[in-house]
């Protein structure tokens, strides 16, 4: 089963956005004052239409000396959204800038995984146009979504691939067999997630104990329409933000759009072996090895 999560330090729902966005905070306790204050990260989940909370407790190793801020993308976990506008990357951006400057983040240093890497990059994409949102100081992005139309397309396909391999289906045969639907519902909702996602992983036997997430499939469905034939790489020329792209090599997710993203960006592309698309739960030493010394304010990243 999900190792327990703990009850963050903080947490509510912001004032300033189109609908209210819901955010927590873990780290130390807060400081007497901005001087003696723990730095900051922003983290941005997965998605479009998901939550933080499966990236709990793992990435909460980074709250041991920062001040954590994760917040629900709108249409996903706490963040609801009634309204029958579609939910657009230029949606996300928005609400973005303003829990930025809402819960004022700036310096702003962006800790981004999978979708959550992307909305990084658009943001800091867009704000090279829109001086009013405030420029990210850092981008740390982990496995990154396909950051072009063709490289979602071969993900798209390697994933369904993947899904239907004999292993993932001797596993789903395992669990139809157990009786456990009968004997235990809630681990058997629980086997069965994890074998929806097992395909992300480079062992599909490690997809176990993870903290469950449910994805809004019009809240994806509606960025990623919105997004048409994308190509962020090109789009990311010209951004000299301090930044680290760190990628699993047996991510289903082309391990060629980070490659070239990290050549748009001059910047270093770390490659974890043994490793898909979820190396908190996969890597984690691995991980937070190439993450730790980058965030380090004590030693400010160098550009490649």
């Amino acid at each position: 089963m999900p190792k327990p999560i703990p009850a963050p330090r903080e947490e509510g729902f912001t004032t300033t956005t189109g609908s209210p966005i819901y955010w927590a905070k873990y780290g130390p306790t807060r400081a007497a004052s901005r001087a003696t204050a723990p730095p900051r990260l922003l983290v941005l989940h997965g998605g479009p239409g998901a939550d933080h909370c499966y990236m709990l407790p793992q990435m909460l190793h980074l709250a041991e000396k920062y001040d954590l801020v994760f917040y629900d993308q709108r249409g996903g976990g706490r963040s609801k959204s009634d309204a029958r506008i579609p939910i657009t990357w230029q949606t996300h951006v928005e609400d973005m800038g303003a829990v930025v400057q809402e819960l004022g983040l700036e310096p702003l240093s962006i800790v981004g995984y999978s979708w959550g890497a992307m909305l990084g990059l658009l943001y800091t994409i867009e704000q090279r146009r829109n001086p009013h949102l405030v420029p990210p100081s850092r981008l740390a992005l982990i496995n990154p979504a396909p950051l072009t139309r063709e490289y979602r397309r071969q993900f798209e396909a390697e994933f369904a691939r993947r899904q239907q391999s004999p292993e993932i289906q001797r596993m789903r045969d395992e669990l139809t067999a157990s009786g456990l639907r009968e004997k235990d519902p809630q681990a058997y909702r629980q086997r069965a997630f994890e074998l929806g996602v097992a395909g992300y992983f480079s062992d599909p036997r490690k997809a176990k104990d993870l903290t469950p997430f449910r994805v809004v499939g019009r809240v994806q469905q509606s960025v990623w329409e919105s997004l048409g034939d994308f190509d962020l790489i090109r789009d990311l020329k010209g951004v000299k933000t301090p930044s680290i792209i760190i990628h699993g090599r047996d991510d289903p997710i082309p391990l060629a759009s980070s490659t070239e993203a990290s050549r748009a960006l001059e910047t270093n592309l770390v490659v974890l072996d043994e490793c898909g698309h979820v190396p908190y739960v996969e890597q984690p030493e691995q991980l937070f090895a190439a993450l730790d010394p980058f965030l380090d304010e004590t030693n400010p990243p160098v550009r490649s």
